[in-house]
């Protein structure tokens, strides 16, 4: 498949993303399947060298994936605004035709309210905490969490769609 009949995207808003997380899963869509190679790459301004480079293993499906970062040993130190990357590659030759899809992240310290109200709280209520405190990947991972659990529920993929919706991304909710 060309890399130009694809659509990706990174499950994030356009303007910095928070987490409270040193090891926080980032969530991407494709909205169709692919052989060719699937890049991840997450950068430290700071850094010369990527802090994750990978390429995954395809061919890849159609839909949402996750990269966890805890597979990866990747800790991200708090206060850094790291970059991070999704690109499908058509032709390692001319990386100018790659589809390439971005976020931001940047890890802080929850406030101690925050901390204290999710040790008590469930599933639902921790993403919606996680939501209301601006933290979009804990948020979105909380929801993931709930979807790997209990895939034939519609409740937690309407919950993401709801949230993916406010950054512009309704269509990749519900997949």
């Amino acid at each position: 498949m060309a890399g130009q009949s694809l659509a990706l995207s990174v499950l994030a808003p356009d303007d910095r993303a928070l987490t409270v997380s040193e090891q926080p899963t980032f969530y991407w869509y494709i909205s169709s399947r692919t052989s060719l190679p699937v890049e991840v790459a997450i950068m430290d301004p700071g850094a010369v060298a990527p802090v994750l480079e990978l390429t995954l293993p395809g061919p890849t499906e159609a839909g949402v994936h996750a990269i966890r970062l805890a597979d990866h040993g990747v800790r991200l130190r708090t206060g850094v605004p790291y970059r991070w990357y999704v690109a499908v590659v058509p032709d390692a030759g001319r990386r100018s035709r790659d589809v390439l899809a971005g976020g931001t992240v940047e890890r802080i310290v929850p406030a101690p309210e925050l901390a204290a109200s999710l040790t008590s709280a469930g599933s639902p209520e921790r993403a919606s905490l996680y939501a209301d405190a601006g933290l979009w990947y804990d948020a979105l991972t909380a929801l993931g969490e709930m979807i790997d659990r209990a895939p034939a529920d519609p409740e937690p993929r309407r919950l993401r769609a709801a949230l993916l919706k406010q950054v512009g991304l309704p269509e990749v909710g519900v997949r």
